[in-house]
This record gives structure tokens, sequence and C-alpha cells, in this order.
């Protein structure tokens, strides 16, 4: 087996076991998630994205290792961007506190099936026609500067998602307390409950925010091992993320403007490849890590405006 076969066979073992020991042990059904318990299978998936970081640099290359954390952190980074949106959406249908962890795991499972899906066009599409990269480049910094300056938490409606309105005017919908079901039976008619609703609201929340993270993933490696398992490795930690900073979103009010900072400068340096310049793999690395790392503790630090800090039923 080739280096990148076995990288990918170790992948499909990691998260397969991972998965089992996240809802096997650290899991249950209808119960509240702690800050404790957060914070354990947090560390516990960053930790593994971390090993397998390492076991990449030893199997595949520094480059590729490189390529692969730098990618994560994009993604991870743009996740914690998605838990203001979450968090609106969760508070909107007032989802019981206990129904949170199912949801997000199902939302979550869908969210990367379609992200793989995207991700395997998308890496077909640039094998044929090169010249897309630069396309993702241009609307990278477009995005990067519409993210800069407009606050994308404000704008968004949960009442007005896709989603919903497509759900509400084409299925059968129930806004009574589902007691932690799906679907509920009235009439001899099935109707889904707001959990449904949810779950769907989440996946095509977040493959809304793939159509960022995708391409800016691209720009920084076209190699599809770097994509796929940054964005799983990513996405997988979503959940835990989610309840570990649930109570203290409001300390990353600077977050968005260190995210759209990067965006226009891996646009740009997709960009600059149409003159040949070519920048280290390790130069993308230093400025996510600067960028993300400066936002956050500006924003600790200085307070812009309050935003959801808990959700209230």
């Amino acid at each position: 087996m080739t280096p990148t076969q076995w990288t990918y066979l170790i992948f499909g073992i990691v998260i397969v076991l991972a998965l089992v020991f996240d809802l096997g042990l650290l899991s249950k059904k209808s119960t509240t998630v702690s800050i404790k318990k957060a914070l354990v299978q947090t560390c516990f998936w960053v930790g593994l994205s971390l090993a397998f970081f390492g076991w990449m640099w030893y199997e595949n290359g520094h480059n590729t290792a490189i390529s692969y954390l730098s990618a994560y952190l994009m993604e991870w980074s743009l996740s914690i961007d998605n838990i203001f949106v979450f968090i609106l959406i969760f508070s909107f249908f007032k989802i019981k506190e206990s129904s949170y962890a199912r949801v997000l795991l199902i939302g979550i499972l869908m969210a990367i099936v379609f992200r793989a899906i995207f991700i395997t066009i998308g890496a077909a599409l640039i094998s044929r026609y090169y010249w897309i990269l630069y396309i993702f480049g241009a609307f990278l910094v477009y995005t990067g500067v519409k993210m800069f300056v407009v606050d994308q938490h404000e704008d968004f409606k949960p009442e007005e998602n896709i989603a919903y309105r497509f759900m509400s005017k084409y299925m059968r919908i129930t806004h009574e307390d589902p007691n932690d079901k799906f679907t509920l039976k009235k009439g001899g008619k099935v109707f889904f409950t707001n959990l449904s609703v949810v779950v769907v609201m989440l996946s095509v929340t977040d493959v809304i925010f793939a159509l960022d993270s995708i391409p800016a993933v691209f720009a920084i490696s076209q190699v599809p091992l770097v994509v796929y398992t940054s964005n799983i490795f990513a996405v997988l930690g979503l959940r835990s993320l989610f309840f570990l900073l649930q109570g203290a979103v409001d300390k990353f009010d600077y977050l968005q403007q260190g995210i759209a900072i990067v965006l226009v400068f891996i646009g740009l340096k997709m960009l600059a490849e149409i003159v040949h310049f070519h920048m280290p793999v390790y130069v993308s690395l230093i400025v996510i890590v600067l960028c993300l790392g400066g936002s956050i503790l500006y924003s600790i630090y200085h307070k812009k405006k309050g935003v959801p800090t808990k959700l209230k039923h």
C-alpha cells in the first residue's frame, strides 16, 4: 500500500473507533452535557486531530502535514463561527437543552455526507479545470472583505432560512412539544416536529458555511486527503465545541474579522499563483494562527456588542 492509502485506512479506523467511543461512552440520549464533559470531548477530538497530524508528518511528509494542520485550523475556526448561528436556531425553536446532543449529532453527520459530496465534486472539477482555483481565490477575497464589514450573525433569521421555508410549505410540521421525538402522529397523519426541522436547518446551514470553507481549504491544498481529513475532523469536533462555548460566545466578538483576514490572505495567495508566485506552506499556517489567535485575544479584552450568551426557554 502507498503512504496515502495507509493514511486513508488509518483515518477510517480512527474515525470509526472515535465515534464508537464518543457515542458509547461519552454520550447518552436526552441528557444535558456539562462544561466538564464538553471539555473532555473537545480535548479528545482536538488531541485526535493533532495525533493524526503527527501520523501524516511521518507517513506523508511535512508539507502535506502542515497543509492538513492549516486546513484543520481554518475549518475549526469557521466551526466556532457556526456556533453563533446554531444558538440562534435552538433558541428560535425553543429546543430543550437535553435534546441538543442528539440533534447536533444527526445534523453534523448529515453535514459530513454533504461535505464529502461537495469535496468529491470540487476535487474532480479542479483536476480537470485548474483555473477554477482562481475563481475560488477571487470568491474568498470577496467573502473575506464582506465578512470583515458585515455582521453575518445579525443578518441570520431562522424564520427566513431556506430549509425552514421549504419544510413549512411542502411538509407537515407541528410546533407542539416534541418530547424528544422527531415525528408525531395526529389524526392518522405523521407530522415532523421542531427537532426534525432543526436537524435539517443545521445541515443546510453547515452546507452554506461550507461554500466558504471548502474553497478555502482547496486554496490551501488540492490534495484530496488533506481536504477530506481536515473537514471531517473539524466538523466531528463541532458538537463538543458547541457545549463548551455556548455560554461564552459573547467573548469572541472579533473572531469573524480574524477569519475574514485569513480568507482574504488565502484568496490572494491563490490568485498570486497566476503570476507563478508560490508561498511556502508554513507561511499560511503562521498567518492562520496569528490572525485567529489575535482576534480571540482582542475579543477578550475589547467588547464590541452583545450576542446571545445562553439559550433561554
